[in-house]
């Protein structure tokens, strides 16, 4: 029979290189970067060896005016950054995949804190992050300089055995990016005004690049077609399309894309579909005939064939579908599709570039752990003897440990409470904005229920009793966590004064689908993470008069980590919820909820129809200590009791997976050794 996905394993050439087939990692930041950088190549030949034909770095800094500190990209300031990159290349030609470099100065986006470096963009404009400096405008020597540094640093990546160099223009982060944008770019001279005058400065770069490394590496161009700002910035069928009219033939392979960060990665709680930027970029391969890469979120190798025989892209773009399943192409290739670890669109890799630590992943707890503790995403160690383990608790937490230790080989039985498995999943799955999440339960449970030696056992509430009957020497308890009703919370310490004269919900009750009464719903959000603002989303669009009320000064402000902030309060204005920020609330009395200023200690009452606290989880530890109280005592005897996930610490469901997958690792391992791993980092050498 035909293989109908033999058309994405087809070597693709590109210049003097050629791709071994048309999976395409591009560039995505890892929070290792130059700080990191064994962890780094680590992570990268994980996804040669996966099968990705190009693997690409993240922006690389060329000079110490486009400092991005404290964040940890990649570094080719100088030569002594070769061979940092050139660990990342070997790992990666080890597998036979390309490596790509994508090399930045990024102008007005980088403050240069560690080098105190004065900025540079084409005009004078302020820093795009809030900081207390200003750009300066480059002159005709600068613009010649940024030109050298750009030259030398395609050099150094060709050193380092860089198979194609890219020059970038997109995500609002480059100086070539800023010299396209009227909004940016004031100039009168020849880098100004009209549109070839603005594309002058990347018609140079890339002829240069072509003129100094041409010879052995392929010259790549990411461009953002369309800002998403309709006439206020560049759309992909005016001005993106005259840019890419320009340079047609320019560059050996277009990687083309949307502006900014938050649009190009934009989660599936606000771009669902996949494959939601093609309507930008479908154009291009109409004007060139260079190959062309493109992104969106893409998991179906369906589509993924479809896109190349329509003739949109010619390599199938990836970084959040890498991250998830660094294994993706060669589960494809062998005929496991139903294997893939399906990228939700949570941005928990996004977060962590964001926080400035390595780079982490809902689907995949393996993602930043390559090196440090040696995991690998499809491979772990066999058990080390074949003994029955229990595990109690379907949610993220008990279906990763219990998928993960029946794949090591023990006889794993999972009892689960309620009448279905995935916990938490499940249920925020059920909200607005959130059904892709639940491909976390339903990857786990998939494989659980393939394996022989992994019985699932629902509506089955153990109690202390009943597990010490059992007999199952190794225990592990996912009982999850419960949200509190008190409004004990982040900022409120105390218990909140409540008359009895509305009821107050948790979202487990909006989940379990409580019906909530007439009037106001008054959503007090002391969690300030996402599902306070998922919940108001949610009620609102069952025709409810949602309020909600939290102490930051904006709504699910750690979402500004996965570039949703400011879409989720634009969504919840223009669904008229009605927003108190920088208020907590001091009492609910007599229907009416009274709140407090943060910032003035004025007081402000809002008549209310009931409360939904949303502060913080109390931990379900009963039977944990229970059985850990039998066991002391000498009524229970096991080797292995461990408390896992939210129950050990409530956190992201990210957080339950990697906890679920390190207690199964750890299983039958030297404590010490496991212990040693927290330790495990990489230290700067003060030889020489």
């Amino acid at each position: 029979m035909r293989d109908p996905y033999k058309i994405l394993f087809e070597p693709i050439t590109l210049g003097p290189v050629t791709a071994p087939n048309r999976f395409y990692q591009v560039p995505h930041c890892s929070g290792m970067g130059h700080v990191r950088p064994r962890a780094e190549a680590a992570m990268r030949g994980i996804k040669a060896e996966g099968g990705w034909g190009v693997i690409s770095t993240q922006e690389t800094e060329i000079h110490p005016s486009s400092d991005l500190s404290p964040y940890a990209e990649g570094r080719l300031w100088d030569a002594r950054d070769i061979p940092a990159l050139r660990l990342m290349t070997e790992a990666v030609h080890k597998h036979g995949s390309l490596a790509a470099i994508e090399l930045a100065h990024n102008g007005n986006h980088a403050s240069n804190k560690l080098t105190r470096a004065p900025s540079i963009a084409p005009s004078d404009i302020s820093i795009d992050m809030i900081q207390p400096r200003q750009a300066r405008a480059m002159d005709k020597s600068d613009i010649k300089e940024f030109r050298r540094w750009h030259r030398m640093a395609a050099r150094r990546a060709k050193e380092a055995g860089f198979d194609i160099v890219y020059v970038y223009a997109g995500h609002h982060m480059t100086i070539p990016h800023h010299f396209l944008l009227p909004q940016m770019n004031d100039r009168s001279d020849e880098y100004g005004g009209s549109l070839e005058n603005r594309t002058r400065l990347i018609r140079e770069l890339l002829e240069e690049t072509k003129e100094e490394v041409g010879d052995t590496c392929a010259v790549a161009f990411r461009f953002a077609v369309d800002e998403l700002k309709g006439a206020d910035g560049m759309q992909a069928h005016e001005e993106g399309r005259g840019v890419v009219e320009l340079l047609a033939e320019l560059p050996d392979l277009w990687d083309v894309n949307i502006s900014d960060w938050s649009n190009d990665s934009a989660t599936s709680r606000f771009e669902p579909n996949e494959g939601y930027q093609t309507k930008y970029i479908e154009f291009v391969k109409q004007v060139t005939s260079k190959p062309v890469v493109a992104v969106g979120r893409f998991t179906s190798p369906d589509h993924m064939v479809s896109l190349v025989k329509r003739g949109i892209v010619d390599f199938i773009g990836a970084a959040r579908p890498s991250i998830a399943d660094p294994f993706l192409p060669e589960k494809i290739k062998s005929g496991r599709i139903e294997d893939i670890r399906e990228c939700i669109g949570c941005n928990i890799c996004v977060s962590s570039d964001n926080l400035g630590v390595p780079i982490r992943c809902t689907q995949n707890p393996t993602q930043g752990e390559e090196w440090r503790r040696g995991w690998h995403p499809e491979k772990i160690a066999p058990a080390h003897a074949l003994e029955p383990v229990l595990v109690i608790g379907g949610g993220p937490a008990g279906l990763e440990c219990a998928s993960q230790l029946a794949k090591r080989g023990y006889e794993v039985t999972l009892a689960e409470a309620s009448d279905q498995l995935g916990g938490r999943v499940a249920g925020e799955a059920s909200l607005s904005g959130l059904a892709a999440w639940k491909r976390v339960a339903d990857h786990r449970i998939y494989d659980l229920q393939r394996r022989a030696n992994a019985q699932i056992f629902l509506q089955s509430s153990l109690d202390a009793d009943d597990v010490a009957e059992l007999g199952i020497g190794h225990i592990f308890l996912a009982t999850g966590a419960k949200w509190r009703r008190d409004g004990v919370g982040r900022s409120h310490r105390k218990v909140i004064p409540f008359d009895g004269s509305v009821q107050v919900f948790t979202p487990e009750d909006i989940i379990s689908g409580v019906e909530v009464p007439t009037g106001p719903v008054f959503i007090f959000d002391d969690d300030q993470i996402y599902l306070g603002g998922v919940l108001a989303h949610h009620l609102a669009e069952t025709g409810a008069h949602v309020v909600l009320a939290t102490p930051a000064s904006v709504v699910s402000p750690w979402c500004d980590n996965t570039l949703e902030q400011e879409r989720i309060q634009a969504s919840l204005l223009s669904m008229n919820v009605d927003l108190q920020v920088g208020k907590t609330l001091a009492r609910v009395e007599n229907g009416r909820a009274h709140l407090t200023c943060v910032y003035s200690g004025k007081g402000k009452t809002l008549e209310i129809g009931s409360v939904l606290m949303v502060s913080e989880r109390r931990r379900e530890t009963t039977l944990f200590e229970a059985l850990k109280q039998r066991r002391e005592s000498g009524d229970l005897d096991v080797k292995t009791l461990e408390i896992i996930g939210d129950a050990a610490s409530p956190g992201l469901i990210a957080d339950a997976v990697y906890s679920g997958h390190l207690a199964a690792r750890n299983l039958g391992e030297d404590p010490k050794r496991a212990e040693q791993a927290l330790f495990e980092r990489e230290i700067i050498s003060l030889e020489g």
